[in-house]
């Protein structure tokens, strides 16, 4: 995670992108760390990745640090396949913004759902996404996830203001 974080710094990155690279990867962590508890599959070392590089075209569109806008994410993964980052890795940084365009891995759904939650925004389409692709994982009924995932999306989001603030 180290050398991720050296290489966004090494790309370019702004201290306001690097700061927000942290607080989403607390989200992550807390969706890892239940994820495992629930004994549901996942890459965790892809999630804490794509988390740290999801938004690594911002170093190109920096306007998009403070304004909404997706030319970063075909930067981004650009970007980081030039620099020799794993394809699946790169990927997050337009799956991240097009999960609901595009086919994606559960994963990088998670990457998304941390990317919201972080701030304290629910998604209920992404929610709702990551809870039946963890149902089909685990072959298991989509309502025996849903109330410990869906406690798990609140509790991370609860704790959104207080990182939105963290974030300036």
């Amino acid at each position: 995670m180290e050398e991720a974080r050296a290489l966004l710094r090494t790309l370019g990155a702004p201290e306001r992108l690097v700061r927000h690279v942290e607080l989403v990867g607390e989200a992550a962590d807390a969706l890892v760390a239940r994820l495992v508890t629930l004994r549901i599959p996942h890459d965790a070392q892809l999630v804490r990745l794509g988390v740290v590089f999801h938004d690594a075209g911002k170093i190109a569109h920096p306007a998009e640090l403070s304004a909404p806008g997706k030319l970063h994410e075909p930067a981004g993964e650009r970007m980081l396949l030039e620099a020799g980052v794993a394809p699946e890795v790169a990927r997050c940084c337009l799956s991240h913004g097009r999960w609901d365009e595009m086919e994606v891995s559960f994963d990088e759904l998670l990457v998304a759902l941390a990317d919201n939650l972080w701030k304290g925004k629910r998604n209920e389409s992404l929610e709702r996404r990551v809870v039946e692709g963890a149902a089909l994982l685990l072959r298991a009924p989509f309502w025996d996830l849903f109330v410990p995932m869906d406690s798990l999306f609140e509790a991370i989001a609860a704790a959104g203001e207080d990182r939105l603030a963290r974030s300036v």
